[in-house]
């Protein structure tokens, strides 16, 4: 890491590459790309450049290197592990990349589309759409989180169970690398041996190795037939009986199939703008499982019911309700996107982004909650998520009457008490929102050594100057 003295006549160098109009220097400017979401980290920057070609991209690092300078890549600023935002001492410079924002092509035949790092994730969801094609990557924060941060934290979301993580949706990347080189792999190639897979170390690396500025993400063909059913179970134990059922019956198929509990079900009834109630009555726990069809609506609709019906006669599901309009299947999503925000009104948490092996999360749960309970008596678990791929999201929120810092006080135990649940089922503490600064430390003391040892000697490779978003992951 550096510690460059940022002097007026180096920030001018800067700001010459993009211009005056895109180099902001006025804090009040800046405010916006120094604090992310939760708002745990806040840093500092006298300077954020707003490139508007790869050109420029490409000037820029030069002279980082050139100078040493330390530089914080930002896509859409939604991250939750604080990768993207720059640390307190003043002396790196925040790359935004949001003008990198055009959709170069949508080939329908290849089924893919080139698009540059700024793009909205829902803009090329509707791109893809008046394409009559699928870009299926959907997260909460679709309508502002960038592509270019999607593939650095190798975002996940609810369709992974069909279709992947942002890794396995990308085809081919354009990187700026710490030297100013331009790495151009924007290939649509779905199967390409020539040496190693150069892409995969920028996919997820959250800007420690380089500047993605463009790729080349999969496309799908859309369903012809989608089904939406809302389950109230009583375990999960159960849940995970009706997700093999389901996989069983419907094969990929079972586009989505999302876990909620209880707690943050209460939560999103009592705190989510605009939500409805989706089953009349109330249950310990409780299933978002969507069906889509390549073949019609019908085919869908005979698989949901195939399942569910299936699965009240075998008691792996209380009640359950279909969807009987694609505003109610909408009302359902809606619920489960809003279900996130909603925790904040209950007051302070400590979150975990975890997964372990599909078989045990009914022991993860069972186990991870005596956890909790050993460190806070009163906390309440706000356990959701992405059941089907191993996905949960384990937050705690405080006790209904602690107060927010005394609880947060316990993060360290708590977190520790969670982790090692993870970690005795041969799990991850870090899914799909990466490592960042949250997590370092943690990776670093509890990975094997050789994974370290071998991740330093990439980065060394990539970035021996040091400057690329120093002081994330490793």
């Amino acid at each position: 890491m550096t510690d460059t003295d940022l002097s007026s006549s180096l920030l001018e160098r800067f700001a010459d590459i993009v211009g005056d109009r895109y180099a902001l220097r006025d804090q009040t400017d800046i405010a916006p790309y120094l604090i992310e979401r939760r708002g745990l980290w806040h840093g500092r920057t006298p300077l954020v450049l707003r490139p508007g070609s790869v050109e420029e991209v490409s000037r820029i690092m030069r002279l980082a290197t050139e100078t040493r300078t330390p530089v914080v890549p930002q896509s859409g600023n939604t991250g939750l592990v604080g990768a993207q935002v720059p640390d307190a001492s003043g002396h790196q410079i925040v790359l935004s990349l949001s003008r990198l924002n055009r959709i170069r092509e949508i080939d329908v035949q290849s089924n893919t589309a080139t698009v540059e790092a700024g793009v909205i994730l829902q803009t090329l969801q509707e791109a893809a759409d008046a394409a009559d094609r699928l870009f299926p990557l959907s997260l909460a924060a679709q309508g502002s989180c960038q592509i270019g941060g999607n593939l650095s934290s190798n975002a996940g979301g609810t369709g992974v169970l069909a279709y992947g993580n942002t890794r396995e949706l990308c085809l081919g990347v354009e990187v700026v690398l710490p030297t100013g080189e331009v790495f151009d792999d924007l290939r649509k190639l779905k199967k390409d041996n020539t040496g190693y897979d150069l892409k995969n170390l920028f996919v997820g690396a959250e800007g420690t190795l380089g500047v993605i500025t463009a790729a080349v993400m999969k496309l799908f063909p859309k369903p012809k037939g989608r089904e939406v059913a809302f389950v109230g179970l009583s375990s999960p134990q159960a849940a995970l009986g009706l997700f093999n059922l389901a996989e069983d019956r419907a094969g990929p198929a079972l586009t989505a199939f999302e876990l909620i509990a209880k707690t943050p079900y209460d939560f999103t009834l009592r705190h989510g703008a605009g939500v409805i109630r989706p089953l009349a009555d109330d249950w310990p726990w409780y299933v978002l499982m969507q069906v889509s069809s390549g073949r019609s609506a019908e085919d869908a609709r005979a698989l949901i019911e195939d399942i569910l019906s299936e699965g009240l006669e075998k008691g792996l599901a209380d009640d359950a309700v279909i969807a009987a309009s694609l505003g109610q299947a909408d009302a359902f999503w809606n619920f489960r996107e809003t279900l996130p925000e909603t925790q904040k009104a209950e007051g302070a948490s400590i979150k975990h982004d975890i997964s372990v092996p599909i078989a045990t999360i009914p022991t993860f749960i069972e186990r991870a909650a005596n956890a909790v309970a050993s460190v806070s008596a009163g906390a309440r678990v706000v356990c959701f998520g992405h059941m089907g791929d191993g996905n949960l999201h384990y937050n705690i929120s405080r006790p209904v009457d602690d107060s927010d810092q005394a609880f947060l006080d316990l993060y360290r135990p708590m977190n520790k008490a969670v982790h090692d649940v993870v970690r005795s089922l041969n799990g991850s503490i870090s899914a799909e929102h990466g490592i960042g600064q949250l997590k370092r430390d943690e990776l670093i003391a509890t990975a094997p050594p050789m994974a370290i040892e071998l991740m330093r000697r990439v980065k060394a490779a990539f970035d021996p100057a040091g400057i690329m978003n120093p002081g994330k992951v490793i």
